[in-house]
């Protein structure tokens, strides 16, 4: 099976829900992803609920969700290097065995009674790593499958999936942990990760013609971080999701307890509060393309925080098992508008190149709040209990949305991300290879006095341009003799991460390009001089390279 056409869907194909489904690949992979859900659910319900039996401190029943939360934040921005720099298919159906792997033993331990509260958190942690090796690739494919027109709603519908388990899955999961134990729930949890390497095995992208090596690990990760640090609009999002992961969190970390000694409940009765808070998120996936055509991301992103300092003073506060449903379906309603928009918005702000390691540092954000989050409000919950923690949390959630104030997220209309094309490779008359650096680069302007003020202010868009994209010291020189000729002076590591710089350069970049042209008032275009640089002992004849082609 492949995967259709990315050519443009019809115009109502932005506006309708299922407008994904009508894509072969992507329906495939929903549905085979539905079972693993449903079946990652029931194993955290089982987990859980298996620490209540075996531990006896509140912090250690937080713990579950903070070893699963943990793997992600630390290891997601190496998966997502991965993710970029080699078939994502393969990293795919690589972290579904290894979870599988995973799943079966702790079954196998758990039923021979060797599991102790530390061995249990153990597995539920390497469950967590596999999920950080999985989730980059898998999201980043997302937009290998459906056009990018449709990725909002392939998003919300990845939300409605995973939360129209939630809305049955811990429902069955109680059913299973208390007619047949939790052994039986990380056994479900293992058969149903065959589906989904099915359809991934079947899946066959797009070969990419790579003309370069991939990056070096420790390379390709810095070069994520740069990116991101160089890109405001990711920044915000990443401050965001933190803080939601980390005060959103407490609800499900210590909805055991709530539901144990609060609500005076078993196994059934946990599975059904997290039903309730799937039902709440399958309504917030529908509901966050309208919310997304009428309300700006920044007003989505503080109904968020608000609506979950509601839902957990509702969990707080409720005498019964009724009015914290309720309380947790509006939790569950705020959480998917959050997070499917901050996905989105990652999505949308980053060009395909680096989106894996976007999206992983994304995660690494969002789930090192939560893992942070479950074991502070684990510790405030010890310490004051559960009730007051909930409350405590709901003020720290107010905080969260008058964060906005000073830190607005984006506005929803994305740049065009797609690769520039304009830059060739140059043709050189020194004998180069692709390690062979490193490379000075220097650009030649001729500008006059009364366009000075323009061009510098365009030199400072350029500046953060060429640094994100891998350029290192960075400066722009003025002629003490000619005043109106100005040089860009910048270095890269070696030649093939100068061919990678010019690659990265987007339509969106275009704009700067064409304003830096316009002011230049050379004759030709602006003179380019790549250089490699060279130590004083002699090695080998050299010819520095003058060629007058672009603003490479």
């Amino acid at each position: 099976m492949r995967i259709p056409m990315n050519g443009e869907p019809q115009v109502n194909d932005r506006i309708r829900p299922l407008a994904p489904m009508s894509h072969p690949v992507f329906r495939m992979v929903w549905f085979a992803s539905l079972a693993s859900n449903l079946g990652g659910l029931i194993q955290s319900v089982g987990a859980a609920w298996l620490m209540t039996s075996i531990a006896t401190s509140a912090d250690m029943v937080a713990l579950v969700q903070a070893s699963v939360s943990l793997p992600i934040m630390l290891f997601s921005l190496a998966a997502g290097a991965i993710a970029d720099n080699f078939e994502r298919r393969k990293v795919m159906i690589a972290a579904q065995i290894f979870l599988l792997g995973v799943s079966v033993l702790l079954a196998i331990i758990t039923y021979l009674g060797l599991i102790t509260p530390w061995v249990l958190l153990l597995f539920t942690f390497l469950i967590g790593c596999g999920t950080a090796l999985y989730n980059p690739s898998w999201q980043a494919s997302v937009g290998e499958m459906v056009p990018r027109t449709v990725l909002p709603a392939a998003v919300a519908l990845n939300s409605v999936n995973f939360n129209l388990s939630r809305s049955v899955g811990p429902a069955i999961g109680g059913i299973i942990v208390a007619s047949l134990g939790a052994a039986a729930s990380f056994a479900v949890n293992a058969v149903s990760y065959l589906p989904l390497l099915f359809a991934i095995s079947r899946w066959k992208p797009p070969v990419q013609q790579r003309t370069l090596p991939p990056e070096r690990m420790f390379e390709a990760m810095t070069t994520g971080l740069r990116y991101v640090a160089m890109s405001p609009h990711i920044e915000k999002v990443l401050l965001r999701g933190f803080v939601f992961g980390f005060t959103a969190i407490i609800v499900l970390a210590l909805l055991p307890l709530v539901s144990r000694d609060q609500l005076h409940g078993g196994p059934l009765l946990y599975g059904l509060m997290l039903g309730c808070f799937g039902i709440g998120a399958i309504a917030g996936a529908f509901l966050s393309g309208k919310a997304r055509e009428t309300m700006s991301n920044e007003s989505v992103a503080r109904l968020a925080f608000i609506g979950f300092a509601i839902c957990a003073t509702f969990v707080a506060l409720s005498p019964n098992a009724w009015l914290a449903g309720l309380g947790i379906s509006i939790g569950g309603v705020c959480w998917v508008l959050a997070l499917a928009m901050f996905n989105v918005t990652v999505q949308l702000s980053t060009p395909r190149w680096v989106l894996g390691r976007a999206l992983a540092l994304y995660q690494t954000a969002t789930f090192g709040g939560m893992a942070l989050g479950s074991w502070v409000w684990g510790l405030a919950a010890e310490e004051y209990g559960v009730p007051t923690a909930l409350l405590i949390a709901a003020l720290v959630m107010l905080g969260g949305a008058a964060i906005g104030l000073r830190f607005g997220l984006p506005r929803k209309t994305p740049d065009n991300l797609d690769p520039l094309g304009r830059w060739r490779v140059p043709d050189i008359e020194l004998d180069l290879r692709g390690q062979s650096g490193p490379v000075a680069v220097l650009v030649e302007y001729l500008i006059e006095e009364k366009d000075t003020r323009a061009f510098l202010e365009a030199m400072k868009e350029r500046k953060r341009i060429r640094r994100r994209d891998g350029a290192r010291q960075w400066e722009l020189l003025r002629d003490t003799q000619k005043p109106d000729r100005w040089v860009e002076s910048y270095r890269v590591p070696t030649w093939n991460d100068y061919v990678r710089l010019n690659q990265r350069r987007t339509q969106a970049d275009a704009g700067v390009d064409d304003r830096i042209l316009s002011l230049h008032s050379g004759g030709e275009r602006p003179r380019v001089l790549r250089m490699v640089i060279r130590p004083t002992e002699w090695t080998e004849p050299g010819l520095q390279t003058k060629t007058p082609v672009d603003l490479g």
